[in-house]
């Protein structure tokens, strides 16, 4: 943090309420078209909510003779990102990351209101993005039209970036066109610097800690008989049901509460769950010949994934070494007979996809969020979450001091009926100005 100094004028910089409202009205009639799963054919053109960005930043960019410098860097057409700069007199940086222009789909159907536009109910802000994340993206522009107009003196430039495609980030088809892209080509290098700030989140307190999220599937192969006649086949329902509960067993001891879980406040330690079953079609009196289960692992920032994936790949190669070692289900439930013997096959995600992250805490990232937060809320409650973010640990990585925050509401995330509160975004807005402030040695 720099050196104590005369006040910047951070305190005239003010949230204007209508100006915000207004602004996410605009990005939210474009929601539709920011819906982003292309396996429902949906491809989101997040320039139809930057157009409205750029718009209202208009009046103050170094072009129209006011101090912001912002270009809409585009990595795929259609689909750009934007950087917005408010220059500060030194190298030293500032910056908030993350707010992305897409959006997960909304079913109007399971609405209560167009999920398509903005509906203000009171303090209510509803709509598809409110929460994740066109909120965050309206909040940052506010800021960033906030200090252009106050004109305040920083050492600090402080940075916005708005992003494109973090809700499918991990497609191959889409590589490259949103964070990843801008780290690859430099347009982020000027704010390792400084803290990073990541907007997507939400409950207003920081998030310190996210998990791995792994996806597998265990399929066996039996053989199908009558049921009438046990002996003469092998079950592959009761043979997968067996070796799912040893694979359990198993990762609980390998991957056991992490000495380190307890300081970030983490709910649940690290966890292996079947969630989905299929099966070969058939009657009710026939064994099934083969069985697949489904599930996720979550595993704390601690561990990692890759080690987690060879783990379960030598259970099973143990297992089908010898399948008779798991336990059976009464006197005819057999897994290998006269010519046949079951077998298991593993499939697990790519190692590299949706890894946790554990924040800095001993940095001056955290500690800027944390007097910011307490500031404006009167405490500071961190909190992990089993859930999971894209990207975030890839800029950890290479060398970015992430924290993550976000003011809209989590228990409407990605949910039906998403909104967030006005309120609690002008909380936000003054906790964004503190993290700014204390890096200025400015109690603004």
């Amino acid at each position: 943090m720099s050196a104590k100094r005369a006040k910047s004028g951070l305190a005239s910089v003010a949230f204007d309420p209508e100006r915000y409202v207004a602004l996410l009205g605009k990005i939210m009639a474009e929601v539709e078209k920011l819906q982003n799963s292309p396996p429902q054919g949906l491809v989101p053109r997040e320039d139809l909510c930057s157009d409205h960005v750029l718009k209202a930043l208009s009046p103050y960019t170094v072009e129209a003779g006011g101090p912001l410098e912002v270009e809409r860097v585009t990595l795929r057409d259609g689909r750009g990102n934007v950087v917005i700069k408010y220059p500060g007199s030194t190298t030293e940086s500032v910056a908030f990351v993350g707010s992305h222009m897409d959006v997960v789909p909304a079913n109007p159907e399971n609405w209560s209101r167009d999920p398509f536009k903005l509906t203000i109910e009171g303090d209510e802000l509803h709509g598809r993005g409110a929460t994740d994340c066109l909120g965050h993206v309206a909040l940052v522009t506010e800021l960033m039209m906030a200090l252009a107009i106050a004109k305040p003196a920083l050492t600090h430039t402080v940075t916005c970036i708005l992003i494109s495609n973090e809700e499918n980030s991990s497609n191959p088809e889409t590589l490259g066109v949103g964070v990843d892209g801008l780290m690859a080509t430099g347009k982020m290098d000027h704010i390792k610097s400084g803290p990073v700030v990541w907007l997507d989140c939400a409950d207003m307190h920081p998030c310190i800690g996210t998990m791995s999220s792994i996806e597998w599937s265990l399929k066996a192969h039996g053989k199908r008989f009558h049921s009438g006649l046990p002996h003469k086949g092998i079950n592959a329902l009761e043979l997968v049901s067996e070796a799912v509960a040893e694979l359990q067993r198993l990762f609980y001891e390998r991957f056991s509460p992490h000495e380190k879980e307890a300081a970030y406040n983490f709910l649940t330690p690290s966890t292996m769950k079947p969630t989905l079953v299929k099966s070969a079609p058939g009657s009710l009196n026939q064994l099934p010949p083969w069985t697949e289960v489904s599930g996720d692992v979550r595993l704390t920032p601690f561990y990692k994934p890759a080690d987690c994936k060879a783990f379960l790949q030598a259970q099973v190669d143990r297992l089908n070494a010898d399948i008779t070692q798991l336990p059976t289900r009464g006197p005819c439930s057999k897994y290998a007979i006269e010519g046949t013997t079951g077998s298991l096959e593993l499939e697990v995600s790519s190692s590299d996809v949706l890894q946790g992250i554990a924040c800095h805490l001993n940095g001056p990232a955290f500690a800027a969020l944390n007097a910011a937060t307490e500031a404006v809320l009167g405490e500071c409650k961190p909190y992990s979450i089993g859930g999971s973010l894209p990207l975030v640990n890839d800029m950890q990585r290479a060398g970015f001091d992430v924290q993550l925050v976000g003011f809209g509401l989590m228990k409407t995330y990605h949910a039906d009926n998403e909104f967030c509160l006005l309120s609690d975004m002008e909380k936000g807005f003054r906790i964004l100005k503190g993290v700014i402030a204390h890096m200025e040695g400015d109690a603004a």
